[in-house]
């Protein structure tokens, strides 16, 4: 599906005593970095606010005049579109992921219904969420002008006085996915909640494979396991090594043309089966000296 994507990141951030909100950290990466992870394989990415560094590359640009609220800055980010869906994001959504994304681009009306000018997350607590949303370009740039013309400038408008002339789909947020970061209080509680014990592997695994440059499906439950049996069966050093040693294998499989997710799943079945072995044969051992003591 082609669209582009407009982050907005250019908020003074008042509450936050005016810090560079799109730099704090959730997890080890900035707010900016994990909405942009959310939306990898749009055509064209706009973020709209000071150029800051930023995990892959983005076009830069700025609303006029600067600090100008974000119908402004919505419309400084399209004017450097050109895909007639447009992703819409705020720069401050540390749980947002690609399935609320793919949910957002590929709802009935948005653009598949041509009688529906987009589709808007509404998050739990049943409030619409105007910067997580899909829109269609055509019909947006149209209210934007006639806004525009109807106040003389678009400085200082609220969004819902663009959202409430458009046609707009529901998409119902799972929990979290809309959780934004205005304050100090709010940055920490998405700190503490991506360390819950629940969903800190996937966070972690997440953030490492951004890190690395790396998209592949993890098999957590098949990696632990071959973790135990090799610490269990072996040495409790043998278990990173051996995941270590599965990941190198895995990719000298792929590298090949294998998939790299059944390489791993290759591989990790193989040093499995070693690791029992292993300690078989290990069990056996003990079991005939016990005997012939």
């Amino acid at each position: 599906m082609s669209y582009d994507a407009i982050v907005l990141a250019g908020g003074a951030a008042r509450r936050l005593g005016g810090a560079d909100k799109p730099a704090l950290s959730v997890g080890g990466r900035a707010l900016l970095d994990r909405v942009l992870d959310a939306c990898p394989d749009a055509r064209t990415t706009v973020v709209v606010g000071d150029r800051r560094a930023t995990a892959r590359p983005v076009h830069w640009t700025r609303e006029d005049p600067p600090g100008g609220g974000p119908v402004a800055a919505l419309d400084a980010g399209l004017r450097r579109t050109t895909a007639e869906l447009v992703l819409v994001l705020s720069a401050d959504l540390p749980f947002l992921d690609r399935e609320t994304v793919r949910a957002l681009l590929e709802a009935p009306a948005a653009p598949a219904d041509p009688g529906m000018d987009g589709a808007m997350l509404r998050d739990p607590d049943g409030r619409d969420q105007p910067l997580v949303a899909a829109y269609r370009a055509e019909p947006l740039r149209r209210e934007i002008a006639l806004l525009a013309a109807e106040h003389g400038t678009l400085a200082g408008l609220p969004l819902r006085a663009l959202t409430a002339e458009l046609d707009l789909a529901r998409v119902t947020s799972r929990p979290l996915t809309s959780f934004d970061c205005d304050t100090w209080e709010d940055l920490a509680v998405a700190r503490a909640r991506i360390r819950e014990h629940g969903s800190v592997l996937e966070q972690w695994i997440t953030a490492v494979k951004t890190e690395l440059g790396i998209d592949l499906p993890v098999d957590t439950k098949t990696l632990l396991d071959l973790a135990r049996d090799a610490a269990h069966g072996v040495a409790r050093p043998a278990a990173p090594l051996t995941t270590f040693l599965v990941g190198y294998a895995a990719a000298h499989a792929a590298a090949t043309g294998a998939d790299p997710a059944q390489a791993v799943a290759k591989a990790s079945r193989k040093a499995a089966d070693l690791a029992l072995r292993w300690a078989d044969e290990a069990a056996a051992d003990s079991a005939e000296q016990n005997g012939s003591g």
